[in-house]
């Protein structure tokens, strides 16, 4: 009698096997990750030299290609992340938080796309067609050609359904964790049957030639829920995302092998669905006021775009016998703390004993380390009740000794504020290109800092 295959445990982080459960994986020393799948049947050595193979071709990699071309999704901000539209044949993953407006987004996608003559298939696990019915209804969705529409989550039915129909140019499946395979024995979601499930429909797009949109969910951690292969087997992974309580949404590409990575769109969640934000950076600014204390514009860099954010600091004396609280939002908690610490240290700002509240407005997550100048001028003002000039804009990364370093393409950040009327960038001190120096933009001035006590002054560390 046959042994009966012992089963194993897959982390859905990292993909590793282990033959027992146990709380933390040992590759990645992620938590609570592993999941108990079947294991997967091998060939035998035997079966694997009967079966032979043929010899592949091998090329020169010198040789004329052209771009691959280009579906235009009808959505200049979605084109614009994905660097250009859809391409033909290939696997976009598209994450992000429950209700922030991934199936909204591509619902409008999709209606615009079947508006142009394409034939589109939108197939959802999660709703019935009369529910997708209802919302696009909502949104005031009217194409000249139909929307097709499936609710189902057997992916043998799918894939035998696609293989069937002719001229489809995108598939939306809506959700890649809700699909289901009949020969993996495991519940819907779990780390196997997404591996298997995105393989089947993958290999479906790749021989058919149509474009695969999957809709994932993400974990609390904000991460794609299911295996890490799956960020690995598709050609773009793009994150929705935004707070709630705010109307902005940012589409970000975290890969992408037919454009740029870290590309971004800009959108806004209305009564009507999402609409484009052609101009983000005025946008941001619209509720800006200028004469108060603790505030400072960043000009910063998402992918190619410059966007001017407003950063706000308040500082308030501490309450009670605890540590001083620090909250933040949109920023790095921690180089917050790093910051604050240059302040005390090189400048000699008495930061240690006050509650500190940092605030990007618009709901923006600023990662970039060229915002530290602007956070700390943020921080000097609410400090010393002095409110910053309505006209300076701020960038520029801080050390730990207190130096203002340089950052990535300054010109495009001092374009996109003399655009909207700035007068005046505090910047790091810039090095001469050659014999010439870079010239600002028409009505605007530098203002060149080389250390952060330049920003502080000596009245405020005599004190």
């Amino acid at each position: 009698m046959a042994k009966k295959a012992s089963r194993q445990y897959v982390c859905r982080s990292c993909g590793a096997v282990h033959a027992k459960w146990a709380g933390q994986c040992d590759a990645c020393q992620e938590w609570n990750t592993l999941e108990e799948m079947a294991p997967e049947p091998l060939a035998s050595s035997s079966a694997s030299r009967a079966s032979g193979g043929r010899r592949i071709r091998l090329e020169e990699l010198e040789g004329k290609v052209q771009p691959p071309p280009r579906i235009g999704s009808g959505i200049a901000e979605l084109d614009r992340a994905l660097g250009g539209g859809f391409v033909p044949a290939s696997v976009v993953l598209l994450g992000g938080d429950p209700g922030i407006g991934k199936s909204t987004l591509l619902l409008q996608a999709a209606s615009r796309l079947a508006g142009q003559g394409e034939r589109v298939l939108y197939i959802s696990g999660e709703e019935a067609a009369d529910q997708i019915r209802l919302r696009a209804q909502r949104l005031g969705v009217v194409t000249q050609a139909r929307l097709e529409l499936a609710a189902s989550i057997n992916v043998a039915d799918i894939v035998a359904t696609l293989d069937a129909e002719k001229d489809v140019r995108m598939v939306v499946i809506d959700s890649i964790q809700t699909m289901w395979l009949e020969t993996v024995e495991s519940a819907p979601g779990t780390v196997s049957q997404v591996r298997a499930c995105a393989f089947e429909l993958i290999r479906a797009a790749k021989r058919r030639g149509f474009a695969l949109v999957l809709v994932g969910h993400v974990t609390k951690e904000g991460a794609l829920a299911g295996p890490r292969v799956l960020e690995h087997m598709v050609d773009a992974v793009m994150y929705f995302e935004g707070d709630r309580g705010h109307q902005f949404r940012i589409l970000r590409a975290a890969k992408n092998r037919y454009g740029a990575t870290d590309e971004i769109g800009v959108f806004a969640m209305t009564d009507r669905g999402l609409e484009e934000v052609s101009n983000p950076s005025a946008l941001f600014l619209a509720e800006r006021r200028g004469n108060i204390a603790g505030s400072a514009v960043f000009a910063g860099l998402e992918g190619s775009r410059p966007v001017l954010l407003e950063v706000q600091a308040l500082l308030a004396p501490k309450g009670g016998d605890g540590s001083p609280r620090r909250a933040v939002v949109g920023w790095d908690s921690g180089r917050l703390a790093m910051l604050l610490a240059v302040l005390e240290t090189r400048c000699g700002l008495k930061l240690s004993g006050m509650d500190v509240y940092l605030n990007v407005a618009g709901g923006l997550r600023v990662v970039e380390p060229a915002a530290d100048l602007a956070v700390a001028a943020a921080l000097v003002s609410a400090a010393t009740g002095v409110s910053t000039s309505p006209g300076e804009v701020y960038f520029g990364e801080v050390g730990l000794s207190g130096e203002i370093r340089q950052v990535a393409q300054a010109d495009a950040r001092l374009k996109e504020a003399a655009k909207l009327g700035f007068t005046q960038a505090v910047l790091p001190r810039r090095i001469a290109r050659g014999n010439a120096r870079a010239r600002p933009p028409e009505g605007l001035s530098l203002r060149e800092l080389g250390h952060i006590s330049d920003l502080v002054g000596p009245e405020v560390e005599a004190e």
